[in-house]
C-alpha cells in the first residue's frame, strides 16, 4: 500500500467538513471494522514507488481505552494534517502512515485493530476514523500494548528496511503498563498465529526495534507516575512524557525530524513548530518533552536510547522465538 500523493489542502478540507460533528459521528464504528480485523493477517506493506522512491513507514499505535480516547479524536478532528505538514517542513518527503488501535485483550472485544500504510490524505484519514474507539480496558493497570510490537515485528514488510536498512517509526500512546508477555493464546485467537510459547515483552520489543524506532508517548505529567518507570526499563529514553495529549502530533513529527537528522537540534525543532503556527507556550511544552531524548542524540548513535542503565530499544532481536519465526 502507500500509493498516491499527500495533499494538505485535501486533508484540511476533510476536517473542515466534520468541524461541527461530534466525536461519535466521526468515529462511527460500533465494533471492529472488518478491514481492520487482524484475524488471518499476513502482512502490512510499505513500498517504494515512482511517487515515493524512499517510503518511510510511520505507525501510530493508539490506546483507545476509556482514559485515552482524546488523542485519536484530536488527530481526526484537528491535528493530523499538522503532523503531515511538519514532516514536510522537515523534508520528510515520503511518509506512509499506518494506524493501529490498542485495547485490553483480557476484556475488550476489539483489543487489536490494524489499518494499512497509506500516503494520501483520504486513505490516512479513512483508517484512523475506521478505528473503533471501544473505550474499554480491564482495570488491571495494563493494556495489550505488547501485541502491537509483535504485529510490527511479525506482520509488516517495508522497503525502507528490506532495501535500505532504514528503520521506520512507531509512536505508541498510552498511560498503563504492558503485560509481561505476548500471550500465545491471544495471538492465536486474534491473529491465527500458532506459537509454542508466550513471548516476553522484552523480546517482542527487541524484534520490532530491528525495523522501527519505537517511542512510547505518555499523554501528560499526571499519568507518568503510574507507568513511566516500567516503560523506561523497556525503552529507555524513547519514553516521552508530554504535558498535554494535544501535543501528540507535534512531538511525533519533531521526533522524526530529530532522529532523521533533518532537525539538527531543539532550536531548529522549535523554529519548525513555530513556523506552523503553534503557540509559543505549546512550542515550549513540546521542547520540554523532547529535551531528554534530544540531549542524547550524537553522531553515530542517532535514535538510540542512551540513558545509563536503560535497555537499548534498538537491541537486536536475538530471542529464540524470533529465529524460529524467521525459519
Amino acid at each position: 500500500m502507500g500509493h498516491g500523493n499527500y495533499s494538505h489542502a485535501a486533508h484540511a478540507a476533510l476536517l473542515a467538513d466534520r468541524a461541527s460533528l461530534s466525536a461519535e459521528e466521526v468515529f462511527r464504528q460500533t465494533g471492529c471494522h472488518p478491514l481492520m480485523n487482524p484475524r488471518g493477517l499476513t502482512v502490512r506493506e510499505s513500498r517504494d514507488s515512482a511517487d515515493h522512491p524512499r517510503a518511510l513507514p510511520i505507525a501510530f499505535a493508539l490506546d483507545v481505552t476509556g482514559s485515552m480516547g482524546d488523542i485519536p479524536r484530536a488527530l481526526a478532528q484537528r491535528d493530523l494534517p499538522q503532523f503531515m505538514r511538519l514532516l514536510q517542513a522537515c523534508a520528510i518527503e515520503d511518509p506512509q502512515v499506518l494506524f493501529m488501535a490498542i485495547g485490553d485483550a483480557t476484556s475488550d472485544n476489539a483489543p487489536l485493530q490494524v489499518g494499512q500504510f497509506e500516503s494520501t490524505a483520504e486513505l490516512i484519514d479513512q483508517w484512523l476514523t475506521w478505528s473503533y474507539l471501544e473505550g474499554g480496558g480491564g482495570g488491571t493497570g495494563s493494556e495489550s500494548y505488547e501485541l502491537a510490537f509483535y504485529l510490527l515485528a511479525r506482520h509488516t514488510d517495508t522497503d525502507s528496511w528490506v532495501q535500505r536498512r532504514h528503520r521506520g517509526y512507531m509512536f505508541m500512546t498510552g498511560d498503563e503498563l504492558p503485560y509481561p508477555a505476548v500471550s500465545r493464546h491471544q495471538v492465536g485467537t486474534l491473529l491465527g498465529d500458532q506459537l509454542d510459547e508466550d513471548i516476553p515483552v522484552e523480546e517482542a520489543i527487541a524484534a520490532a526495534a530491528e525495523q522501527y524506532h519505537l517511542f512510547f508517548l505518555i499523554p501528560d505529567l499526571q499519568r507518568r507516575q503510574r507507568c513511566e518507570d516500567r516503560w523506561r526499563d523497556l525503552l529507555g529514553d524513547h519514553v516521552i512524557c508530554m504535558e498535554s495529549p494535544d501535543d501528540t502530533c507535534y512531538v511525533a513529527a519533531a521526533l522524526v525530524g530529530l532522529t532523521e537528522g533533518r532537525l539538527p537540534d531543539l532550536d531548529a525543532a522549535a523554529r519548525a513548530l513555530a513556523s506552523q503556527g503553534l503557540a509559543r507556550d505549546r512550542v515550549s511544552a513540546v521542547v520540554r518533552a523532547l529535551r531528554p531524548y534530544a540531549a542524547l542524540l550524537r553522531p553515530g548513535t542517532v535514535g538510540l536510547p542512551l540513558r545509563p542503565g536503560a535497555r537499548p530499544a534498538a537491541a537486536p532481536a536475538t530471542g529464540g522465538w524470533w529465529k524460529r519465526l524467521l525459519g
